[in-house]
Order: structure tokens, then sequence, then C-alpha cells
């Protein structure tokens, strides 16, 4: 029995309780606390008659309150504990007001480092963050642990709690919102990476930094803390906690760091100087995975007790994540690559290198207010043709025309205005050997509900093709 969830269930009995935002990921919570029998209430800026037939059917049937649409965080008074959704930062005003009056603001994934009986290991970043915790999972699986994937993939894990046993893993993607103010860290701890991403909700970089660093600001002497070598700001962090550091990142001489590390040597991962997985046998492609695959086995070494032999056969049968330089299929000699789930420049630039032959580059999508300026060399480096459309296809094609000007380089530019329209070109204009890669460097909000949502409708179009 799960003695710290029975404390906390007890607590919830007799607490008023705040639900902000009340989509998919935040119904079994909702559920639980209902068979509960808690007092709650709900928020979402929807308007009612928008939610979802699932949400609106729970509301009709246990009459539960709530307050949608405009200004619905208005009535926010009185709460003593409020579980807020990822996208409602805790630097909201009536969020801070309910705060300082004594009020527990928490989220559902915060609850699970919390009260989960085994062991957590959490995974954030502004790229990769997304591949490594699923190739940490994959492994884990493989290896025979219990094992469950949650956090900003997966499945809410809260009403998974009861089931969970102290051998069991818990392995999280953690995103800069869900971070925001947590009281707790995971015992095992990833920073992939930081680069400018979500400044168009976070109030500024220093922010969304800061955010990043809650995924080890309450760990512990024994707790381990992975973290990039390779990325300047990422590695300072050693200098911030108190946990067991392990690096990762490309090996350019001996150094101190390496040691016990797994680190990429040219085409080899290695682990205290011995080659460990030939990059080469890896169903992953371009240096960024095989990074990702250096972070995910640090996190695990502790629970590695297989031969390298074997370790290299679990990792080289890994695909990959969907949407993540995902291969759609081959047309007349060009393969055909989904990576939209790249909404930043540096994840797509990591996209345009990760193949060996020329790129015909589709980009563009919703404006997130970041540079596109690092993505213009590696475009006119790797890219034989350029398509362009959504918000920031002016930003691009702006940046891209500022180097072309300066180097002399220049490549075409297609600028369109659907998906569709843009898929239709890049069948027309690639020719056999080179790679059609739908990576759009932005968001996906100006057309699409998710990058999800945009990526699998490339796939329908292209699979039509």
């Amino acid at each position: 029995m799960n003695e710290k969830l029975q404390e906390f269930n007890r607590s919830l009995k007799t607490s008023k309780i705040a639900i902000i935002g009340v989509g998919v990921s935040n119904i079994p919570l909702i559920e639980y606390l209902v068979n509960l029998k808690c007092d709650i209430t709900l928020y979402d800026k929807k308007n009612k008659e928008l939610l979802g037939d699932d949400i609106k059917n729970i509301i009709s049937k246990y009459n539960i309150k709530g307050f949608f649409g405009d200004n619905y965080l208005e009535n926010l008074v009185g709460f003593d504990i409020i579980f807020r959704s990822p996208s409602c930062l805790p630097t909201n005003e009536y969020i801070k007001k309910e705060r300082d009056r004594g009020c527990i603001v928490t989220t559902e994934v915060e609850q699970v480092i919390r009260l989960a009986p085994c062991k957590v290991i959490g995974v954030t970043g502004s790229k990769g963050k997304t591949t490594t915790t699923t190739i940490i999972y994959n492994i884990l699986k493989s290896l025979g642990y219990s094992t469950y994937l949650g956090g900003n993939i997966g499945t809410p894990l809260f009403v998974e709690l009861d089931k969970m046993k102290n051998n069991d893993i818990v392995v999280l993607e953690l995103s800069s919102f869900q971070l925001m103010d947590m009281k707790v860290s995971p015992s095992i701890a990833v920073i992939t990476n930081i680069s400018p991403d979500h400044l168009d909700i976070h109030s500024n970089y220093n922010e969304y930094i800061d955010a990043k660093k809650y995924i080890f600001k309450n760990q512990q002497k024994q707790d381990v803390l992975v973290l990039n070598h390779d990325d300047n700001i990422v590695k300072k962090f050693a200098n911030s906690t108190i946990s067991k550091i392990r690096y990762f990142g490309k090996v350019k001489k001996a150094a101190s760091w390496n040691k016990d590390s797994y680190v990429l040597n040219e085409r080899y991962i290695e682990y205290n100087g011995n080659k460990i997985i030939d990059t080469k046998k890896l169903l992953l492609k371009g240096e960024h995975n095989y990074l990702n695959v250096c972070a995910a086995l640090n996190a695990i070494h502790d629970y590695i007790d297989v031969s390298n032999d074997v370790l290299e056969s679990i990792i080289a049968s890994i695909s990959g994540v969907a949407h993540r330089l995902e291969f759609v299929r081959e047309i007349n000699g060009v393969d055909w690559y989904n990576d939209s789930a790249s909404t930043t420049p540096d994840k797509s630039i990591a996209g345009i290198r990760a193949f060996d032959t020329k790129v015909v580059l589709i980009a563009g999508g919703y404006d997130k207010n970041i540079s596109y300026e690092s993505l213009a060399k590696p475009i006119l480096d790797n890219v034989s043709k350029l398509i362009l459309f959504g918000d920031t296809k002016n930003k691009i094609y702006d940046a891209v025309m500022k180097l072309s000007r300066d180097s002399g380089v220049s490549i075409p530019i297609y600028v369109m205005d659907t998906l569709e329209e843009v898929i239709d070109v890049a069948y027309q204009v690639s020719v056999p050997g080179e790679v059609v890669l739908f990576s759009p460097a932005s968001a996906s909000f100006d057309m699409f509900k998710n990058a999800y949502q945009r990526g699998d409708l490339f796939k329908e179009i292209v699979n039509k093709l």
C-alpha cells in the first residue's frame, strides 16, 4: 500500500480544490477526485460549449461547479489546493494571489514525482527530450523493468500511483511549464540542452532557463543529474547542485568529464574509453539522436546489467518517435521524412544535418517570437530547395535571403499558402537521391491543433502521392 498516496487522499477529501484546464489530460484526475467525493471546481479559458463531449458529460453527470470563457479565473478565490494545467503558469496574477493567501499550487505530474513509491527519472530540454525519454523507456522495458511513461507524453500517471510497486520505474518528459515552481525533483534528472523556446508564453529567456532548473533544484546528494557538456548553459548547472553529475557530449580530446559517462566519439558511443555502440547499426539517424542515446544511457547506467552486444542490439531496434525524423515513404528515389515536432530552428537544424544527402526542406508555421537567423546557414549549406508556408514563412525567407546576399550562395525558394501546396511543390522539384524533410522550425498553432495533427496530415497527403 502506498501510504503517502493514502495520506494525500485523506487531505484531498477535506480540501476545497480547483482544477485549471479541463482538457483530455486532466479528465482522469477529475474523475479520480470525483470518486473520492472531493469538493472541486473547474476552470477553463474555453467557453463551456467548446469543451469536449467527455468533460461536458462528466460535468453534467456529477453536477460539478465551473467557470469558463473570458475572465474565467476571476472567481479563483478561497481554495486549499489548485491543480494547474501546464499552460497556466504559476506567475498568473490570480494564482499568485491564492498562493500568497496560503493555497497549495501544484500539478498532476508534480504529485506523481512526490507520491510515486519508486524511482522517478525526469527528462527536460529545449530539444531531444521526447526522444531521450522514449529511448530510456524502451531500454528499461527491454531490460525487463516494469516502467511507466508520462509527463508531457504517455498517459496521466496520477491515477496509476496506487498500482506502482517499489521496484517499478517512472519515466517523465517534463516541459518548462510543468517544472515551474515544483517543490520536488526526480531522483534522476536529465537536461538535454537549452535554447530559446516558448518565449511567446514565458516573460523572457531567463524565466525559461530558470524553469528548467527545477528538475534538479530539490535533488539530494544521492540523486543523479545528467548534463550536456557541449551546452554552455547546461554544463554550468553542475555548480548549482549537490547531486551526482554525469555528463554526455562529443569527445574532442581526453578530459576528466569523460570518466564514467557515455559519450559520442565520432561514430561510436563510448563508456570510459571503450566502444559500446556502433551508431551505424542504429535505426535512429543523426548526431543529435546519438547524443540522445548517450543521455539516456547515463540516466539508466545503474540499471544496465547486460553485455555491450545485448545493449547495442536493444538500442539498434529503437526506431525513434513519431513526428521526429520519422521515415514516411520512398517515392521515385526520394525519401520523405516527417519531422513536424521540430518547432524551433535548433531542432530543424539537427534534422537538416542528420542526412548525408541534399535536403528539400519544407518549413514554416506559428510564430513563437524567436529569431530564424541561425537557420539560414544550415539551409544554404545542406538544402537544395526551400519551400515555405505558415506565419513564419516571411521571417525564414528574409533570414535566408539576407545571408544569401552576403555570401553569394543561393537556392530556389518557394513560398506557398497551404501544406497541400508545399507537398505538391516538393514532389515536383525533388530528384532521386534527395530527401524531402518536413521540419517546420515553428509551432503549429497557426493552422493546426498541435504538431502531431500537422505531422499526421503531412503523412496522409504524402501517402496518397
